[in-house]
Formats: C-alpha cells, sequence, structure tokens
C-alpha cells in the first residue's frame, strides 16, 4: 500500500486517529445511527407520499436494491484501504484524482446542508413537546436548535468512544420505540387503507419520471449508513469490520423502513401525511396510541435526529481531516487532538460553518420547503460520491471479477447496478427540479461548483494526492486484496 502511505505523514501522532477504538457491534450500531431511521420516518415519509402516493413501499424497495450495490462496493473498497475519507481516497486510486477530490467535496457539503436541516427540526419538536406555540416560533426554535447543535459538537469532539457509547444508548430507545409504534400501527383496529401487495409492484409508478421522484427521496432514507467506512481507521478488523457492519445496518433499516411505510398506508389518510409533511411520525404516533403515549414516537425522532447530527459530523470532520492530512485543505484540518484523538481543528471549523448557516436558514423560508429543497440537494450530492464509488470497485478490480460467482455479483454487477442507478436517478431528476424546485438545483450543484476553487488552488499547490496512482501501486493493491477476500 505504498501509494496511500505516501500521501501524508503516517507515522505522526499528530495525523493519527484513534485506532481499534471500535469493534463490529459499535460498527453495525454507528451505521444504523448514520441512517437515523426515525428522523427519516418523520422528515421523508410525506414528501414521499407526494412523489409516489401509496407506492411509498415499492421506491424504498428498489432504491434499496441500488443500494445495496453500493454498500457492496464501500465494503470491496475498504478491504485494501482503510481510510477515513472513503470513497475521497478509493474514487481518486480507480478512476482520477479530481473525481476523488470531488467524491469528498460532496459529502462535506451534503453534511453541512443535512446539519442544518436535522438541527431545525429537532428544535421545532422539542419545544412541541411543551407548547405548541413555542414550536413556531422562529427565534425559540433557533436558540433550542443551536444548543442542541453545540452539544453533539462538544459529545462528537470529546472522542470516539465517548461517541458511540452514546449512540448505543440512543439507538437502542429509539429502535425499541419504533417497533413498538409499528406494531401498533400493523395491529391498529382501524385502517384506512386495506394492505395491498401491489404497493410493492413497479406498476404502481405512473411512468418514469414519478419512479424517479420516489427514488430521490427514497435514497434520502437510506444516506447515512456509510459513516462506518469514515470510522475504519478506528475500527478494529479495519479491512473487513466496517463493511460488514454497514451491510448488517443497511438490512435492519431496509426492514424497518418498509414496515413504517406500510403502516403508514394503512393508518393515515392522503390528508394526514400531506398536511403534515415536516413530521408525519408524531401524526401516526397520536393515530396508534391516541394522548400522551403517542408523544413517545416523537421521543424517538428526537433521539434518532441526535444520532444522525452525531455521524454526521463524525463524516463531515474525518473527511476534512484526511484532506488537510493530504494537504488537499488547509493542513491544520488535518490534525488530532494529542489526548482525546479527534480531528478538533476539523470539529470547530465544522461547528462554525454550520451555526453560520444554521442562523441563515431562518431567512429563507418554512420548514417544510427548507426540507423539501434540503432533501433534494442532499440527493443529488451523494448520488454523485455513491455512483462514482460504485464505479471505482467494478474498474479496481475489473480482473477479479470472473475469477468467482460472488466475485461477479457483489464486486462487479450489482456495484454496477448501484451506481448506474445513482447516475439515472440524478439526471432524470435535474430537469423536473429545475421546473419545480429551482432552489434545490442551486443547493445542490452550486455547492458542488464551489469544490472547484479549492481544488484547482491545491492541484496547482501539487500535493502528491493529485498524482495518479503507479501501475505497481495498482499491481500491490490487487494482490493485496486477493490476501483479503
Amino acid at each position: 500500500m505504498t501509494d496511500a502511505v505516501n500521501l501524508h505523514e503516517s507515522n505522526s501522532d499528530e495525523h493519527q486517529l484513534r485506532a481499534g477504538a471500535l469493534g463490529l457491534f459499535d460498527s453495525v450500531i454507528m451505521g444504523i445511527a448514520g441512517v437515523a431511521p426515525g428522523y427519516s420516518i418523520a422528515a421523508s415519509t410525506g414528501f414521499l407520499f407526494l412523489a409516489v402516493g401509496l407506492g411509498g413501499a415499492a421506491a424504498i424497495l428498489y432504491c434499496g436494491i441500488g443500494m445495496f450495490g453500493i454498500v457492496f462496493a464501500f465494503s470491496y473498497l475498504g478491504r485494501v484501504e482503510p481510510h477515513a475519507g472513503a470513497a475521497y481516497s478509493w474514487v481518486r486510486r480507480a478512476i482520477h484524482p479530481a473525481l476523488g477530490y470531488l467524491s469528498g467535496w460532496s459529502l462535506i457539503v451534503s453534511a453541512l446542508i443535512f446539519m442544518v436541516e436535522a438541527t431545525i427540526p429537532v428544535g421545532s419538536s422539542l419545544l412541541g413537546l411543551f407548547s405548541s406555540g413555542a414550536a413556531s416560533n422562529t427565534a425559540e426554535v433557533t436558540v433550542v436548535g443551536a444548543v442542541f447543535f453545540m452539544l453533539m459538537v462538544v459529545a462528537v469532539a470529546a472522542g470516539v468512544t465517548i461517541t458511540v457509547g452514546v449512540q448505543i444508548v440512543m439507538s437502542c430507545i429509539e429502535i425499541a420505540l419504533l417497533i413498538l409504534f409499528a406494531i401498533l400501527a400493523i395491529f391498529h383496529g382501524h385502517h384506512v387503507h386495506t394492505f395491498s401487495w401491489s404497493w410493492f409492484s413497479p406498476s404502481i409508478f405512473h411512468g418514469q419520471t414519478q419512479f424517479a421522484a420516489g427514488a430521490l427521496v427514497a435514497a434520502f432514507y437510506y444516506w447515512g449508513w456509510d459513516v462506518t467506512a469514515n470510522l475504519n481507521e478506528e475500527t478494529r478488523g479495519a479491512k473487513k469490520t466496517p463493511g460488514l457492519g454497514g451491510i448488517i445496518g443497511m438490512i435492519f433499516v431496509f426492514v424497518l423502513f418498509e414496515v413504517f411505510t406500510v403502516a403508514t398506508n394503512l393508518v393515515l389518510t392522503s390528508h394526514q401525511i400531506t398536511g403534515n409533511l415536516a413530521d408525519v411520525a408524531a401524526v401516526l404516533g397520536q393515530a396508534v396510541w391516541p394522548g400522551t403515549g403517542g408523544k413517545f414516537i416523537v421521543l424517538a425522532v428526537v433521539l434518532s435526529t441526535v444520532a444522525t447530527v452525531e455521524t454526521t459530523l463524525i463524516q463531515v470532520t474525518r473527511t476534512l481531516f484526511v484532506m488537510g492530512r493530504d494537504h488537499t485543505l488547509p493542513k491544520r484540518l488535518g490534525t488530532v487532538h494529542p489526548v482525546r484523538k479527534t480531528p478538533l481543528f476539523a470539529t470547530i471549523t465544522v461547528a462554525i460553518l454550520s451555526l453560520i448557516l444554521f442562523i441563515g436558514s431562518q431567512f429563507v423560508g418554512s420548514i417544510n420547503s427548507l426540507v423539501a429543497d434540503g432533501i433534494s440537494a442532499i440527493v443529488l450530492q451523494i448520488c454523485i460520491y455513491y455512483c462514482l464509488a460504485g464505479l471505482a470497485v467494478v474498474i479496481l478490480y475489473r480482473r477479479q471479477l470472473l475469477r468467482s460467482l460472488p466475485n461477479f455479483v457483489f464486486m462487479g454487477l450489482w456495484p454496477f447496478v448501484g451506481a448506474i442507478f445513482m447516475a439515472y436517478v440524478f439526471v432524470k431528476e435535474i430537469p423536473a427540479l429545475w421546473d419545480s424546485t429551482p432552489a434545490a438545483i442551486w443547493f445542490g450543484l452550486g455547492a458542488m461548483a464551489l469544490g472547484l476553487v479549492p481544488m484547482t488552488y491545491y492541484w496547482i499547490k501539487h500535493p502528491p494526492y493529485f498524482d495518479m496512482p503507479a501501475k505497481e501501486d495498482r499491481h500491490a493493491v490487487i494482490e493485496e486484496f486477493e490476501q483479503n477476500l
């Protein structure tokens, strides 16, 4: 692994995260927390229903098939190069440094947008537990959301073992509550719709445009599982454990999303869903457990939001850290706290940027419009780096694909299908979003275009990252990969 080692000061403690701090169970929990099932259900179910009606289960199913291809791609790419930058490093090696850089940049900007989008609803939800009037007060929501966000920053800065410990407690409570409400909804005495297997059929979509619109929202549901890859330098068995954790976590949330989507179709009317786009979960909770009991699902959403903000902070700070370590962003970002072994300067940088964006977002528009535009912008960005990662594994290991059936399916065919699916969603949704919500285009692609500025600047300075990997290094990668199959 000559190339990866030469990119940064690998022997300096100042540039090393805490190795071996996490195990498989930790990786699974982080993968689930990164997806944030409670938050995704609350924030996205209404928009999924607007896009495809009762076809939400089908959208999640077919998007899930494509997304699992990217999960397998990350798993195999990590087997030769455990790297906290994940796609930022892997796409560089397999395809080109410029595309690798943009993969890292897409994660950074999508994470910054998401932290604003997640923090606003949690401030409203927390206040809504005590007063509906306070929940609609912009100033109070801003203050509570900002305080909540800074608490998450402190938790992440304290160290990965503390962060994961908090995640285990929160995620277990969240999952237990979600399973409880899923059971209550499925066995509820009054269903407004009768269950139909057609909800899973591709025929439920009215053409490719509606299918792509549903896939766009469904992709947002799944986003975040790849935090396990960004933690691989801090995980025991770094070449296999993070990938396995991501796979197990994705299987769990896939089942949970399908169950909740069906439960929503069964219990809630179209008016109840479309009239509460920002938090369908709260309406579902009251429908199946009226009164105080129904508010427990709000607790699950809050815990889920806390969890996903933490994992998103981990993803973006680790990405900034490795880019600083590789000298493709300011060098100071690539240092760690001498005791905590966390990228403290990168964490402080993200906190400042997020608070600026968070306060500024209060003057943009309603929460519903901000969430809708944010979801679309984020998915456009994640489609870019997921697609590139799916192609990277096929290109890098192309000579190994025909050596066995598992190689062909899990390293070749399935990741390639996932990459094509992500590219399809991206291309199909650009004109649709331009006609309906052009702000999402500006947020999504405009933020990506900003990445060309630092990339050009650092390319001129020419750190080793921007050198194409030599043929000898590629051969060494293949040999190491075969040893780790």
